[in-house]
């Protein structure tokens, strides 16, 4: 089940809600705590209890490392608790590329292959394990004390809104929220304001960006023309940021909606001017987290330059192939690497003298590039597509296919507009407000409905509806 689906919008959604809000304050958390379980036993019925025992088991021990007075017995719980998070990531995500690899590898010495049963990946793997670790080390590092309850701790680790995909939400970011937190009608309306754009940031521009990039990206390249191979890397290009936004959006939205406060995900990364800048705005809480949990334990910054070096590619290794377990994204990790060390080198003092303009379409076309590695796994396909990009002697104006080209208009419109100044007096469309007078409150609430209507008809016509970060 995704926000984006019929039988989340009009039946687990209003459903919930009205539980939810029916419920007395001291229920509300239980309530939730057994719609998020049923959320997402819907999508894996066969992990839930899996999930639940480890969870169970990490709530333990962290209680455990709290109450310990000796140092060393924290250190060995805390190094327990981050084991056995990430061996269940490790597991599930990765031991089929593994064993693939080393059968590859087999093969090439005609040694007998390994015999694997292949592994179903549990949706949200990835943020849970993320955000277990967060619940571990703050509590290890005294940022704060762990909750006292079981339930409480189920809740934090599986709350709907963002189990799935994000954000990344730190525990000390919402510990007090969880146990005590204010709703307030301007909050709820704000949060139904924010769900609404990010539904149509997914619905209206993703998914039309998606049905044209999977036409042109995954057919056949021996007639593939110039203008053809930009158009289907620019629709991937804003598919992925609108799909990914969007559904951050919408997470954000349901998290205010019960009164949380989840961290911003997104921040116009197209209108960064360094893949630097970019990093800051794009998968925000993501980079944040490697930034606080790896790349500072490392030494961060406060070493000899060739270990910085080693320390910041490290961190974009990483962040490569926990996308996804494929040679492309660890490619796309190392390429992104190598442009940050770029960054700190010379390229980031040269982009800001090149003026605003040239910076941000440059970076722009840096991050299309990455992209295009990181959409095609396969290195030959790769390879042929990345040729096609630069026969300019073939170019033509691609066929505007019919409804698409409109899209696009408005993709590039809101992803650049908000890095300007007239994007920043467009709060009224954004929504990252709280507060709205009477008379806003009733434009929005006209506006978010007419584009729910339009999200819903667009979701039960057309039946393309995917979801790319499901599988992160």
């Amino acid at each position: 089940m995704i926000f984006s689906s019929i039988i989340f919008l009009c039946y687990f959604l209003p459903i919930f809600l009205l539980l939810y809000s029916f419920s007395k304050l001291s229920y509300r958390n239980y309530v939730l705590l057994g719609a998020s379980l049923l959320f997402y036993s819907w999508g894996a019925p066969e992990f839930i209890f899996l999930i639940l025992a480890a969870t169970v088991v990490d709530f333990y021990l962290v209680r455990t490392l709290y109450r310990s007075k000796k140092l060393d017995h924290k250190k060995k719980l805390l190094c327990f608790s981050i084991v056995l998070n990430l061996s269940l990531l490790l597991y599930f995500k990765y031991s089929n590329f593994f064993v693939e690899n080393v059968n590859e590898l087999f093969n090439q010495f005609h040694i007998k292959n390994i015999e694997w049963v292949a592994v179903a990946l549990p949706i949200g793997i990835s943020f849970y394990t993320f955000q277990s670790i967060t619940y571990s080390v703050d509590v290890y590092r005294k940022n704060t004390a762990p909750l006292k309850k079981l339930s409480d701790y189920l809740l934090y680790i599986f709350c709907f809104p963002q189990l799935i995909a994000g954000p990344i939400v730190r525990f000390s970011t919402i510990s007090k929220e969880i146990t005590h937190r204010a709703e307030n009608l301007d909050l709820k309306l704000s949060g139904f304001y924010r769900f609404c754009i990010g539904l149509s940031k997914k619905v209206l521009i993703a998914n039309v960006m998606g049905k044209q990039a999977d036409f042109i990206l995954d057919g056949s390249l021996s007639h593939l023309q110039c203008g053809d191979a930009w158009l289907g890397l620019a629709a991937y290009t804003f598919q992925i940021y609108f799909d990914f936004a969007g559904y951050s959006d919408m997470a954000i939205g349901l998290g205010k909606m019960m009164g949380f406060h989840f961290p911003e995900n997104f921040e116009s990364p197209y209108t960064a001017r360094s893949i630097s800048g970019f990093w800051k705005k794009w998968h925000i809480t993501l980079g944040t987290f490697m930034k606080d949990y790896l790349y500072i334990p490392m030494g961060g910054s406060r070493v000899s330059s060739q270990r910085l070096f080693f320390n910041l590619l490290v961190v974009f290794l990483l962040s490569g192939i926990w996308h996804g377990a494929a040679w492309n994204f660890l490619i796309w990790g190392a390429y992104h690497g190598i442009f940050i060390l770029m960054d700190r080198l010379f390229l980031k003092k040269l982009l800001e003298r090149t003026g605003k303009w040239f910076s941000m379409l440059a970076t722009f076309f840096v991050v299309m590039m990455g992209w295009l590695i990181f959409r095609i796994e396969d290195l030959w396909r790769f390879n042929i597509y990345f040729q096609k990009l630069f026969q300019f002697s073939d170019f033509k104006i691609p066929h505007a296919f019919e409804g698409f080209y409109p899209t696009v208009l408005v993709a590039i419109l809101f992803s650049f507009v908000a890095g300007f100044k007239i994007g920043k007096q467009l709060d009224l469309f954004f929504f990252h407000k709280e507060k709205y007078n009477s008379a806003q409150h009733l434009y929005l609430s006209l506006m978010t409905v007419i584009m729910l209507i339009l999200c819903i008809s667009s979701i039960a016509t057309t039946g393309f509806n995917p979801f790319i970060y499901f599988r992160f």
